[in-house]
């Protein structure tokens, strides 16, 4: 399976893609799509759906995890990264993807095995659990990174339990 691990936001939005096979793993890429501030809003928009759109067709990922939204006290900025969520949702749909979400908390329990976990702590287990030479590097990409492993985590459980995949299949 083929993850495309995303860490939302409107100015930057981190990306992650994994293979995971046999439980093992291999990073594709990582980085992030930045949108200009000065850029108005439904322009950084696209920008994030066509950075999205090129990374699909580049990679092929069969699932595109994202991060739920943790509330903050700005509820602007929570307005602007739904949104960038929203655009983000749209093109795994329009492109027929898995689509499944995890909180901050599933994240870092899954990658380091405690939910509270500081992001120096996520960082460096992502670097060993995909045998990267060095730090992934910016944070929003680490995080992204960390989002795939989760997920993969998550899904490896839930077939080797008997589970479904149907839960977030996108439809036509």
């Amino acid at each position: 399976m083929i993850i495309l691990g995303i860490d939302p936001g409107l100015a930057t939005v981190g990306f992650g893609v994994v293979k995971f096979e046999r439980q093992r793993f291999a990073t594709l890429t990582y980085g992030t799509i930045n949108t200009p501030a000065a850029m108005p809003v439904p322009e950084r928009l696209q920008m994030i759906y066509s950075g999205l759109q090129q990374l699909i067709d580049m990679y092929k990922p069969t699932d595109l995890v994202v991060e739920e939204i943790f509330f903050n006290t700005n509820q602007k900025t929570i307005i602007t990264v739904s949104e960038a969520r929203g655009v983000i949702l749209l093109a795994a749909q329009r492109n027929k993807l898995y689509i499944d979400e995890y909180t901050p908390l599933q994240v870092k329990q899954s990658v380091v095995g405690y939910g509270r976990a500081e992001k120096i702590q996520v960082m460096t287990m992502v670097k060993n659990i995909l045998n990267l030479k060095k730090m992934p590097r910016p944070d929003d990409a680490a995080d992204a990174l960390a989002i795939a492993i989760c997920h993969a985590h998550s899904k490896a459980n839930k077939l080797r339990l008997g589970g479904s995949e149907e839960r977030a299949i996108a439809k036509p």
